[in-house]
């Protein structure tokens, strides 16, 4: 693999910086923060940082709402700071992904305000705007992700102007030329700086359909997407014509060309699509798109099953080809914790929890392509319940309470177990509440144990890097028998088998078909082996080289 292709199976570590380390007192966290504990991040071998954003906003959706693409919001800090952070990442040999919110802006944004003003103005054109029907309602049905209309009138233009995301969030016209020049031209900012690429939020979502056309009313017999929460009424309809439009892909090509000429990256959010892995697949497809998409595939409330995942894993390597890359996640900030998601259909006991938080961390290992560690699932938090009176998601608060949000996953991370607010501030109260059961996984617990999941997790992402068949190896599914998933990595260097029982009970399997298969290296999964037979413990795993 070329080093230019770093990314192809890069380990990528996700910040939240509300949420990570609080440097001031404040009970916010901020980049400050994040620099403090940079040696944290390095530690776990990962080889980028995706930052979510820290820029100028109102933050009514926590900095996806942006005013000023091109200054940082005083309640993270400063520019100076930003430097600093990234000066001291590369110090440590790490990237820098920043996140970019290209899809809209916040309504406070210059742009917008300049648009609202009338329909001759020079930035008229920058946002959707749209005239209302003859009875004054919005243009089409439309909805907006976080509830309600996808339009909100505006009384000084007398249009109705869209947005995917809250009424404060106004999308971004991206038929524009002027428009599309505009963001070139903030992400040249970023990359004369030396960020190393953007994590682009929302990507699908760039086009509308011209004709504005209603969507269909998804049928009963219809399955929601992945992740999708089952009350969420934005999947009430098929989204056939908000977002998804085939003119993205036509958009990608300039941006491709701007990153290639700082030898920087993208990874791409695809997000509400009805396949997230075909569309993944479709903004990363040759060298003109981006370089790592990432979907809800993982992200799922159904129990990670055999056939689920073999259908998840053959459908990405069916849709990808040899070119496409995909970056596997089990979690973000906006979605629920992956532990609690899973646990349910786990056996109740500690044991079993650990050793599938292991299993699942093993099996983003050994998958093709790149992956996501969302900040604390290294330290295996589970959902916080935050309660109504505390909440702070937007979208939480509309849903409350068939939809609880996304506080849950926002938590701040436990630093030291017997401190006030588990060291993360010196605040009296954090911005959201640190739940007690997350004390005992601080890292200052973790890190000095051997056995704990943090340095389980420090110790895999090492051995990956070593193991040339998983770094640039094909992966070819096995005809395991249920419930062992089983597939080989394979290059010219390596031959390595990797099953996974994905039951709590051991389970034996033949290696008749792998005679010279010899356990890999790696002191964290325990196997008996008896002549031609592996034993698996439960939610167990098994890597060989062959």
């Amino acid at each position: 693999m070329n080093t230019g292709d770093w990314w192809r199976s890069a380990v990528i570590y996700q910040v939240y910086p509300r949420s990570f380390k609080d440097s001031n007192g404040d009970g916010i966290g901020d980049l400050p923060g994040v620099l403090q504990n940079l040696d944290y991040i390095a530690s776990l071998n990962v080889d980028a940082v995706w930052v979510s954003p820290f820029f100028k906003s109102p933050m009514k959706d926590f900095g996806y709402d942006i005013s000023d693409y091109r200054a940082v919001e005083p309640m993270f800090g400063t520019m100076e700071d930003f430097q600093k952070l990234l000066n001291a990442a590369h110090d440590r040999d790490l990237k820098i992904l920043i996140d970019q919110v290209w899809n809209h802006t916040s309504n406070q944004h210059p742009w917008f305000l300049e648009s609202r003003k009338n329909k001759t103005n020079p930035k008229a054109d920058w946002y959707v705007w749209a005239d209302s029907k003859p009875d004054g309602s919005p243009p089409n049905n439309w909805l907006a992700t976080f509830g309600g209309s996808a339009w909100t009138w505006d009384d000084s233009r007398h249009q109705y102007y869209l947005h995917n995301f809250l009424a404060e969030q106004p999308d971004l016209n991206w038929y524009n030329p002027e428009v599309v020049q505009a963001i070139l031209d903030v992400a040249e900012f970023w990359l004369k700086m030396g960020v190393d690429g953007f994590r682009l939020d929302v990507v699908n979502f760039f086009t509308h359909d011209r004709q504005l056309r209603d969507n269909p009313i998804r049928p009963k017999t219809r399955k929601r997407p992945a992740g999708a929460d089952p009350n969420d009424p934005f999947f009430s309809q098929l989204n056939k014509y908000n977002f998804c439009q085939p003119e993205t892909l036509e958009l990608l090509e300039p941006i491709r060309e701007l990153l290639d000429r700082y030898d920087a990256i993208s990874l791409a959010e695809i997000s509400s699509a009805e396949d997230t892995i075909k569309t993944s697949a479709e903004y990363v497809r040759g060298p003109k798109r981006l370089h790592l998409a990432y979907n809800s595939s993982l992200m799922s409330n159904e129990p990670l099953s055999y056939k689920l995942l073999r259908r998840i894993i053959q459908k990405v390597e069916d849709s990808l080809g040899e070119d496409g890359a995909i970056c596997w996640t089990g979690g973000t900030h906006d979605f629920p914790r992956l532990k609690s998601r899973w646990r349910k259909f786990l056996i109740d006991d500690d044991f079993s929890h650990e050793a599938f938080d292991l299993m699942f961390a093993a099996l983003l290992v050994a998958l093709r392509g790149s992956f996501c560690i969302y900040q604390g699932d290294e330290l295996g938090l589970t959902q916080a319940d935050v309660p109504y009176e505390k909440m702070q998601d937007p979208f939480g608060l509309a849903g409350y309470p068939a939809i609880l949000g996304r506080d849950g996953s926002r938590t701040p991370i436990p630093w030291e177990k017997e401190a006030p607010n588990a060291g993360f501030t010196t605040a009296k109260d954090p911005w959201l509440p640190i739940p007690e059961e997350h004390y005992s996984h601080a890292v200052d617990v973790q890190h000095p144990k051997p056995s704990s999941l943090l340095n389980k997790y420090r110790r895999l992402i090492a051995w990956r890097k070593q193991q040339p068949a998983l770094t640039e190896g094909d992966l070819t599914l096995l005809e395991t028998p249920e419930p062992i998933l089983g597939f080989t990595r394979k290059c010219d260097r390596q031959y390595l088998l990797c099953l996974f029982n994905l039951s709590p009970m051991p389970v034996h399997y033949s290696l008749t078909e792998f005679p010279h298969c010899v356990k890999a290296d790696e002191a964290d999964f325990y196997n008996r082996r008896y002549h031609d037979t592996v034993e698996i413990g439960g939610y167990g795993v098994f890597f060989g080289n062959c």
